[in-house]
């Protein structure tokens, strides 16, 4: 019997069981019916124990000493993050990030469809990306009523994209991903998640120079030469 869905999750599970949907869709494309949970752990690149943990927000999803049923899991998590049913997104800044974005297919299969390109520059209206036409910005709340698009993409220049935030909020947007490299004042009720690939990148970057900083400390204290 399948478990009621509990009615809060932590933030950082739900961004987890993501990352899960997205192993268990490559096992089942792969043929593979059941999964033990250091495979799904090793696949979405958590610990074992962390991945219980998770999936125990979900109710008694595996069987011991055999795993998880790759379908029903999958099917599970699908239902949690509510991706069984297509939502509808409109995008905001048609630049190389948001014409990528939008032309992206991907996004489709884990449901998710853009309803609505939208730019300010008069060179990018009427262009066709991704099945959709780019529209003027002046469009967008109507586009919004129109499809009741929840989610909002933000891809512009940093100096416009509260604007454009305040105008996804206005239009009755409730959930907004920024791509731009700026913090976003959302009213009440609307939720604004931050994407900073230059942040991303710096981290990297910092990581990787640790790794060589360590490696010529462990090398100094074996003699080697620096």
């Amino acid at each position: 019997m399948i478990q009621p869905r509990p009615r809060t999750i932590p933030e950082a599970t739900v961004a987890r069981l993501a990352v899960y949907l997205r192993a268990l869709t490559t096992f089942a494309e792969g043929g593979r019916s059941t999964v033990s949970s250091g495979e799904l752990a090793e696949a979405a690149g958590v610990n074992p124990a962390g991945l219980r943990k998770d999936l125990s927000h979900l109710g008694p999803c595996g069987v011991r000493g055999v795993g998880y049923e790759v379908q029903t899991l999958r099917d599970r998590i699908a239902r949690v993050l509510g991706v069984e049913r297509s939502r509808a997104c409109v995008l905001v800044g048609i630049g190389n990030l948001g014409s990528a974005l939008a032309d992206y297919a991907g996004f489709g299969s884990r449901g998710f469809e853009f309803v609505g390109l939208f730019d300010a520059a008069t060179a990018r209206i009427g262009q066709r990306i991704g099945g959709q036409t780019v529209r003027p910005l002046d469009e967008l709340a109507d586009v919004v009523a129109t499809t009741q698009a929840s989610i909002g993409v933000i891809t512009t220049p940093a100096d416009v994209a509260q604007s454009v935030c305040d105008r996804l909020a206005a239009a009755g947007v409730r959930s907004i991903l920024n791509f731009a490299p700026v913090p976003l004042v959302a009213p009440a009720g609307v939720d604004v998640r931050k994407v900073d690939l230059s942040v991303e990148l710096q981290v990297l970057a910092f990581l990787g120079q640790q790794r060589l900083d360590d490696a010529a400390v462990d090398g100094a204290a074996l003699g080697e030469p620096a």
